[in-house]
């Protein structure tokens, strides 16, 4: 996900898009863990993807 898109979410689809990618980490966690995870570089894109998410939805929140 790029920055404009993100910018272009309202705050309830980040919220909800944030939640997304934080269960996807998680399942990709116990894959590491049982040694089947594919693409371990998806790992890193869904922390950059969350950080990303987390500055809009705090941007949007200093706009009130």
């Amino acid at each position: 996900m790029k920055m404009a898109d993100a910018k272009g979410l309202s705050k309830d689809q980040v919220k909800d898009e944030i939640l997304k990618l934080r269960k996807e980490q998680l399942n990709l966690r116990f894959q590491r863990a049982s040694g089947q995870l594919e693409k371990p570089s998806r790992i890193r894109e869904l922390r950059r993807d969350i950080a990303r998410l987390k500055t809009v939805q705090s941007a949007q929140r200093l706009a009130k």
